[in-house]
């Protein structure tokens, strides 16, 4: 089993552009996404599903497009 992790990692704007680029193109194309964050190399199934949560709190706003899995 993989120890737990969360972490948050800021991108500049090309690089996260590019990120959804690619995730958008594996989608379409039926593919695996694979990213590397903070050190190790992440693999999403083809069976993730796919959200976008939206939060508003305290003058604050924010918009999350989430990729979720169970590994089995």
């Amino acid at each position: 089993m993989k120890k737990e992790r969360d972490i948050e990692k800021s991108y500049p704007k090309n690089d996260f552009v590019a990120k959804l680029r690619r995730l958008a193109d594996s989608i379409e194309g039926g593919k695996r996404f694979e990213i590397q964050i903070a050190g190790e190399r992440i693999y999403v199934p083809l069976r993730a599903e796919f959200n976008i949560e939206h939060e508003r709190e305290g003058g604050e706003e924010e918009i999350e497009f989430q990729i979720k899995w169970r590994n089995e």
